[in-house]
């Protein structure tokens, strides 16, 4: 529907003037501050396959994390995106993708193992309608605790009763190998803990994938190696149209379109991760291709335009029709 300004005045009751002549109007009632998140599920079609982003909630990253982080740059591009210097905060979404006969989650958030401003993804999974037994398949990026953790409740058990967990091979191989957890720091120990404890809860029903190949449905995995070593992304086809759920090919929006060159801490090898970012915000780019980032502002999902050598992300606008 085209909205007029007749039409709009006409449909709040003010075509005959009120507002205008200085009419008296009454005051909206108070109401007391909530203190509470709104949950977050917001749906999108791609093609005829439904697309609904979900928020498990946020971290904030402070600079002393980012790898080759330039002060001055940093001020100026939080200037740039009218924010303060300082953490950023990076929200931690999920994708639920309903393809008509199987219902898909990409990465599961949290649970309750990364404190209290993370861990809503059950709570928006409900709000869009969906309870967990009715997911049957869970695909994950990579295996670190904001993406697979969630695939268990806060007791250790498996949370989608009747899903199977798709996980990559390469990343599989990593976190189970007990030489690499020996000569890991002690922060990043409890890492290959929950990607182990993850997996062996659906250890009946898991299944590795390697390369590029179909994964399930009409989506397929695509290698983005760096931040871990089997790191991957799904792109979702229908009807001529395509999304590319990337998971941590960018970390902080306000800093790395324009930088891609910075990493961070979490990478397992910055240098490959910051080769595998450039590459992809320039075929994104190149080919105009719908993007959905795990930790791009939420919904995270929009388009990356090229600027010189950088790349800026461009929001998708509401998309939705009823």
């Amino acid at each position: 529907m085209t909205l007029s300004r007749r039409h709009f005045l006409a449909s709040a009751g003010l075509a005959g003037g009120a507002l205008l002549a200085g009419a008296s109007v009454p005051a909206l009632a108070r109401a007391p501050l909530a203190h509470a998140p709104t949950l977050g599920a917001l749906r999108r079609k791609v093609g005829s396959i439904e697309v609904t982003a979900l928020l498990d909630g946020y971290i904030d990253i402070g600079s002393e994390l980012v790898i080759g982080l330039a002060e001055a740059d940093a001020e100026r591009l939080a200037e740039a995106s009218f924010q303060k210097p300082g953490p950023r905060r990076a929200p931690v979404n999920a994708y639920l993708i309903n393809l008509g006969d199987r219902l898909v989650l990409v990465d599961a958030g949290t649970s309750d193992s990364m404190g209290p401003s993370l861990g809503r993804l059950p709570a928006a999974i409900e709000a869009a309608g969906v309870s967990p037994d009715q997911i049957d398949t869970l695909l994950i990026t990579h295996m670190h605790p904001d993406h697979i953790n969630g695939v268990l409740t806060p007791a250790g058990q498996a949370l989608f009763p009747n899903a199977e967990l798709i996980v990559t091979a390469a990343d599989y191989a990593f976190w189970h190998d007990d030489a690499n957890m020996n000569q890991a720091p002690d922060e990043a120990k409890p890492f290959f803990i929950g990607a182990r404890r993850a997996a062996a809860a659906y250890a009946d029903r898991l299944r590795q994938v390697d390369g590029e190949r179909e994964a399930v449905g009409s989506i397929r995995t695509v290698p983005l190696p760096g931040h871990t070593p089997g790191h991957a992304g799904f792109i979702v086809e229908s009807d001529g149209e395509a999304l590319f759920v990337w998971g941590d090919v960018v970390h902080m929006a306000s800093y790395q379109f324009a930088r891609p060159d910075w990493s961070i801490a979490f990478d397992v090898d910055s240098k490959l991760a910051a080769e595998t970012r450039k590459r992809t915000l320039d075929r994104v780019a190149a080919d105009r291709m719908l993007i959905a980032g795990m930790h791009l502002p939420f919904p995270g999902i929009g388009h990356v335009a090229r600027d010189g050598d950088a790349y800026r992300f461009v929001p998708d606008e509401w998309p939705y029709s009823l």
